[in-house]
């Protein structure tokens, strides 16, 4: 008996107690990201945006988690309501659940496992179900439109990132996004007799797929530019049309908790994960959790920054963009990343 708690009672406790600080952690990230999103955005147009509730607002999120959760769901007479009540569930379960592989830190991981890279890559795929189950359920033609949207627009640009991340994982060898984080503190710079820093990361040998990976992303989450399946001028608030209450509220959490998972996908696999940006003492000093937080903070900033100054593209421009020019860049720089290995002993 005592054999059988060790062996599998306390491992599960441990994990839960982990899976359940992460939640908290990662929900309380969200909330002030979101914050963030907003002042960004009225900064950018010279407001000041939330700025009651809290010093400086900074209570505002909570102020609106409590407004969704007190409201009154309503629910159309002609939806699926198990549907229309379970694609919110779904969408924010997927997005929440891809965080149990990404390394925060050196051994700072849920789930440990050595596909972790294919793990992120699968969930973030099921996630249009979400959005079509609540496209669909709604019976309501501009919802509709908005999910069929959204599949088209997310299959399309998860190719572009699927070859993305074949170029990470040639150079790697490995698809352990912590072996991918290790890999980045030799490159470039160590090669030409620099010490271990920021020219390592493969922000800079892989320059062309980080643009690439970063545009995808966008794509991927609905975000300005290509928010399409939401375009406020065109259908309303796409999927989420009919949705109100603590139902919409799941649907934001998952969208901006599945942001965060892109930036911090970034952050692993372009911008050295938790390694400090130069290897010198008084950077190593500061822990590895906080160099990925400024890290994720700073691509999120520049998610923020895209919706201000790009205008949304035509959903035509959207599907050519993906299709024409992503899916070839794509494909030569894997070729190209596969010959330069070769040629220098690498692979």
């Amino acid at each position: 008996m005592d054999a059988f708690v060790s062996t599998y009672v306390w491992p599960a406790i441990i994990m839960v107690a982990q899976s359940l600080l992460l939640l908290v952690a990662l929900l309380l990230f969200i909330a002030y990201v979101l914050l963030a999103d907003r002042k960004i955005w009225a900064a950018v147009q010279l407001r000041r945006g939330p700025n009651v509730v809290g010093p400086w607002g900074l209570f505002q999120s909570f102020a609106d988690l409590l407004k969704f959760v007190f409201k009154e769901p309503v629910i159309p007479a002609g939806a699926n309501k198990a549907i229309f009540l379970l694609a919110p569930l779904v969408s924010v379960t997927l997005a929440l659940a891809a965080w149990a592989v990404i390394p925060l830190n050196a051994g700072w991981v849920i789930a440990n496992v050595n596909v972790g890279i294919l793990f992120v890559f699968a969930i973030s795929s099921l996630e249009v179900y979400g959005i079509i189950m609540g496209g669909w359920a709604s019976n309501s033609k501009y919802p509709f439109l908005g999910a069929l949207r959204s599949a088209a627009q997310m299959v399309s640009y998860e190719v572009s990132i699927g070859f993305v991340i074949v170029t990470v994982l040639l150079c790697v060898g490995s698809l352990n996004l912590t072996d991918i984080v290790t890999a980045q503190s030799s490159g470039i710079g160590t090669n030409l007799g620099l010490p271990a820093s920021f020219l390592d990361w493969h922000w800079l040998a892989l320059f062309p797929m980080f643009i690439v990976f970063f545009i995808s992303a966008l794509a991927e989450t609905n975000r300005p530019p290509f928010d399409l399946p939401e375009a406020e001028s065109e259908l309303v608030a796409g999927f989420m049309v009919e949705y109100g209450s603590t139902p919409y509220m799941m649907f934001m959490l998952g969208e901006y908790a599945a942001i965060c998972l892109m930036c911090a996908l970034t952050t692993i696999l372009f911008l050295g994960g938790w390694l400090p940006p130069v290897d010198v003492w008084f950077l190593n000093w500061v822990p590895g959790i906080i160099w990925f937080v400024l890290k994720a903070s700073f691509v999120f900033f520049m998610f923020a920054m895209v919706k201000a100054f790009v205008p949304r593209y035509r959903y035509d421009q959207l599907m050519r963009l993906g299709w024409k020019v992503f899916l070839p860049i794509s494909l030569a720089m894997v070729v190209i990343t596969a010959f330069v290995l070769k040629l220098t002993g690498a692979a």
